[in-house]
Protein backbone atom coordinates (compact mmCIF):
# COMPACT_ATOMS: atom_id res chain seq x y z
CA UNK A 1 0.00 0.00 0.00
CA UNK A 2 1.44 3.33 -1.10
CA UNK A 3 1.85 6.06 1.48
CA UNK A 4 -1.33 7.93 2.99
CA UNK A 5 0.56 11.49 3.40
CA UNK A 6 -2.17 12.98 5.27
CA UNK A 7 -2.49 10.00 7.73
CA UNK A 8 1.52 9.90 7.91
CA UNK A 9 1.51 13.83 8.88
CA UNK A 10 -1.40 13.62 11.48
CA UNK A 11 0.91 10.70 12.68
CA UNK A 12 3.90 12.24 12.72
CA UNK A 13 2.05 15.41 14.72
CA UNK A 14 0.44 12.48 17.36
CA UNK A 15 3.46 11.37 18.03
CA UNK A 16 5.89 14.31 18.85
CA UNK A 17 2.84 15.31 20.87
CA UNK A 18 3.32 12.12 22.81
CA UNK A 19 7.03 12.25 22.97
CA UNK A 20 7.30 16.32 24.62
CA UNK A 21 10.40 15.85 27.35
CA UNK A 22 11.07 12.16 26.13
CA UNK A 23 14.52 10.66 27.29
CA UNK A 24 17.07 11.70 24.74
CA UNK A 25 17.53 8.20 23.47
CA UNK A 26 13.89 7.65 22.94
CA UNK A 27 12.70 10.80 22.05
CA UNK A 28 11.00 12.03 18.42
CA UNK A 29 14.53 12.12 16.59
CA UNK A 30 14.81 8.30 17.45
CA UNK A 31 11.41 7.65 16.00
CA UNK A 32 12.08 10.05 12.78
CA UNK A 33 15.54 8.20 12.19
CA UNK A 34 13.75 4.73 12.55
CA UNK A 35 10.91 5.86 10.51
CA UNK A 36 13.03 7.08 7.72
CA UNK A 37 15.56 4.37 7.78
CA UNK A 38 12.77 1.41 7.55
CA UNK A 39 11.04 3.21 4.65
CA UNK A 40 14.41 3.15 2.90
CA UNK A 41 14.46 -1.09 3.94
CA UNK A 42 11.10 -0.91 3.11
CA UNK A 43 11.84 0.05 -0.52
CA UNK A 44 14.78 -2.67 -0.70
CA UNK A 45 13.22 -5.38 0.49
CA UNK A 46 9.56 -4.32 -1.13
CA UNK A 47 7.85 -4.56 2.29
CA UNK A 48 4.36 -2.58 2.86
CA UNK A 49 5.29 0.83 2.80
CA UNK A 50 2.28 2.36 4.65
CA UNK A 51 2.39 -0.75 7.09
CA UNK A 52 6.25 0.08 7.75
CA UNK A 53 5.59 3.82 8.34
CA UNK A 54 3.12 3.81 10.73
CA UNK A 55 4.69 1.10 12.71
CA UNK A 56 7.72 2.89 12.64
CA UNK A 57 6.28 6.20 14.04
CA UNK A 58 4.10 4.41 16.53
CA UNK A 59 6.60 2.37 17.87
CA UNK A 60 7.90 4.07 21.23
CA UNK A 61 5.07 6.35 22.11
CA UNK A 62 4.94 4.74 25.35
CA UNK A 63 7.76 2.46 25.76
CA UNK A 64 7.76 0.02 28.65
CA UNK A 65 10.75 0.74 30.22
CA UNK A 66 9.39 4.45 31.06
CA UNK A 67 5.93 3.53 32.09
CA UNK A 68 6.68 0.85 35.32
CA UNK A 69 7.45 -2.18 32.57
CA UNK A 70 3.50 -2.18 31.41
CA UNK A 71 4.01 -3.48 27.77
CA UNK A 72 0.58 -3.39 26.71
CA UNK A 73 0.04 1.33 27.20
CA UNK A 74 1.79 1.43 23.53
CA UNK A 75 0.55 -0.92 21.42
CA UNK A 76 -3.26 0.34 23.04
CA UNK A 77 -2.15 3.66 22.25
CA UNK A 78 -1.35 3.44 18.79
CA UNK A 79 -4.23 1.18 18.10
CA UNK A 80 -7.00 3.88 19.48
CA UNK A 81 -4.85 6.34 17.34
CA UNK A 82 -5.70 4.35 14.36
CA UNK A 83 -9.40 3.63 15.14
CA UNK A 84 -9.71 7.07 15.22
CA UNK A 85 -8.19 7.62 11.34
CA UNK A 86 -10.73 5.31 10.63
CA UNK A 87 -7.85 2.39 8.89
CA UNK A 88 -9.28 -0.89 8.63
CA UNK A 89 -9.11 -3.57 11.01
CA UNK A 90 -6.65 -5.51 9.02
CA UNK A 91 -4.60 -2.75 8.51
CA UNK A 92 -4.28 -1.57 12.56
CA UNK A 93 -3.88 -5.38 13.43
CA UNK A 94 -0.73 -5.73 10.77
CA UNK A 95 0.49 -2.12 12.92
CA UNK A 96 -0.25 -2.86 16.56
CA UNK A 97 1.82 -6.87 16.33
CA UNK A 98 4.62 -4.61 14.77
CA UNK A 99 4.77 -2.81 18.08
CA UNK A 100 3.72 -5.71 20.00
CA UNK A 101 6.55 -8.00 19.17
CA UNK A 102 9.36 -5.74 17.56
CA UNK A 103 11.53 -5.00 20.63
CA UNK A 104 14.77 -7.19 21.50
CA UNK A 105 13.21 -8.21 25.06
CA UNK A 106 10.48 -9.91 23.30
CA UNK A 107 12.93 -11.77 21.28
CA UNK A 108 14.18 -13.12 24.27
CA UNK A 109 11.36 -15.34 24.86
CA UNK A 110 9.42 -17.46 21.71
CA UNK A 111 6.44 -16.29 19.52
CA UNK A 112 5.31 -17.20 16.35
CA UNK A 113 4.08 -13.67 14.72
CA UNK A 114 6.20 -12.97 11.81
CA UNK A 115 5.89 -10.92 8.47
CA UNK A 116 8.37 -8.99 6.35
CA UNK A 117 6.97 -5.75 8.06
CA UNK A 118 7.76 -6.88 11.12
CA UNK A 119 11.44 -7.24 10.20
CA UNK A 120 11.87 -4.16 8.20
CA UNK A 121 10.62 -2.05 11.64
CA UNK A 122 12.83 -4.17 13.70
CA UNK A 123 15.94 -4.10 12.23
CA UNK A 124 15.44 0.04 11.46
CA UNK A 125 15.39 -0.18 15.63
CA UNK A 126 17.99 -2.14 15.87
CA UNK A 127 20.30 -0.34 13.50
CA UNK A 128 19.74 3.06 15.44
CA UNK A 129 20.73 0.91 18.98
CA UNK A 130 24.08 0.39 17.34
CA UNK A 131 27.43 2.43 15.54
CA UNK A 132 27.73 5.97 16.82
CA UNK A 133 23.78 7.20 17.77
CA UNK A 134 23.90 3.44 19.48
CA UNK A 135 26.68 4.38 21.59
CA UNK A 136 25.04 8.03 22.32
CA UNK A 137 21.88 6.49 23.10
CA UNK A 138 23.06 3.78 25.47
CA UNK A 139 25.43 6.37 27.74
CA UNK A 140 22.35 8.68 27.45
CA UNK A 141 20.12 5.87 28.79
CA UNK A 142 22.80 4.82 31.58
CA UNK A 143 22.92 8.47 32.62
CA UNK A 144 19.23 9.25 32.90
CA UNK A 145 19.10 5.96 35.13
CA UNK A 146 22.87 7.35 36.86
CA UNK A 147 24.06 3.83 35.89
CA UNK A 148 27.91 3.43 36.19
CA UNK A 149 30.02 4.15 33.45
CA UNK A 150 31.81 0.63 34.01
CA UNK A 151 33.20 -1.26 36.59
CA UNK A 152 35.78 -3.55 35.77
CA UNK A 153 34.57 -6.01 38.99
CA UNK A 154 30.76 -6.81 37.41
CA UNK A 155 30.66 -9.00 34.34
CA UNK A 156 28.12 -8.47 31.76
CA UNK A 157 25.50 -11.01 32.07
CA UNK A 158 24.81 -13.03 28.64
CA UNK A 159 21.94 -15.47 27.70
CA UNK A 160 19.39 -13.34 29.99
CA UNK A 161 15.70 -14.23 30.29
CA UNK A 162 13.38 -11.35 29.28
CA UNK A 163 12.62 -10.58 33.38
CA UNK A 164 16.52 -10.49 33.98
CA UNK A 165 17.26 -8.21 30.98
CA UNK A 166 14.35 -6.01 32.06
CA UNK A 167 15.69 -5.80 35.80
CA UNK A 168 19.09 -5.07 34.63
CA UNK A 169 20.95 -2.10 36.17
CA UNK A 170 24.92 -3.02 34.99
CA UNK A 171 27.01 -1.01 33.59
CA UNK A 172 26.51 0.91 30.73
CA UNK A 173 29.31 -0.31 28.70
CA UNK A 174 27.70 -4.40 29.99
CA UNK A 175 25.05 -3.30 28.06
CA UNK A 176 27.09 -3.53 24.59
CA UNK A 177 28.18 -7.32 25.31
CA UNK A 178 24.42 -8.04 26.65
CA UNK A 179 22.60 -6.70 23.45
CA UNK A 180 24.27 -4.21 21.02
CA UNK A 181 26.58 -6.54 20.21
CA UNK A 182 24.58 -8.98 19.48
CA UNK A 183 22.37 -6.85 16.80
CA UNK A 184 24.34 -7.37 13.63
CA UNK A 185 23.49 -10.95 13.68
CA UNK A 186 19.94 -10.77 14.55
CA UNK A 187 19.19 -8.63 11.40
CA UNK A 188 16.34 -10.30 9.53
CA UNK A 189 16.90 -8.48 6.30
CA UNK A 190 19.73 -8.51 3.52
CA UNK A 191 19.98 -4.47 3.55
CA UNK A 192 19.63 -4.39 7.53
CA UNK A 193 22.77 -6.63 7.69
CA UNK A 194 24.39 -4.55 5.14
CA UNK A 195 23.62 -1.29 7.23
CA UNK A 196 24.55 -2.75 10.64
CA UNK A 197 28.24 -4.41 9.70
CA UNK A 198 29.99 -0.91 9.36
CA UNK A 199 28.31 0.38 12.50
CA UNK A 200 29.36 -2.73 14.34
CA UNK A 201 32.66 -2.09 13.50
CA UNK A 202 32.79 1.09 15.24
CA UNK A 203 31.38 -0.09 18.11
CA UNK A 204 34.33 -2.56 18.05
CA UNK A 205 36.59 0.38 17.84
CA UNK A 206 35.12 2.14 20.13
CA UNK A 207 35.49 -0.75 22.80
CA UNK A 208 38.86 -0.76 22.41
CA UNK A 209 39.59 2.74 22.69
CA UNK A 210 37.86 3.01 25.77
CA UNK A 211 39.72 -0.04 27.39
CA UNK A 212 42.91 1.51 26.72
CA UNK A 213 41.88 5.16 27.93
CA UNK A 214 40.09 3.40 31.00
CA UNK A 215 43.71 1.61 31.75
CA UNK A 216 45.50 5.14 30.69
CA UNK A 217 46.97 3.75 27.91
CA UNK A 218 46.37 5.98 25.51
Amino acid sequence: MPLNDALIAKTIAFVKAELQGAEGGHDWFHTERVYKTALAIAEQEKADLQTVALAALLHDIADSKFHNGDESIGPKKAEEFLLQQKLDSAAIDAVVNIIKHMSFKNSLEENTYDTLELRVVRDADRLDAIGAIGIARAFNYGGFKNRALYDPQIAPKLNMSKEEYKKSTAPTINHFYEKLLLLKDLMHTKTGRQMAAGRHEFMENFLSQFYAEWEGKR
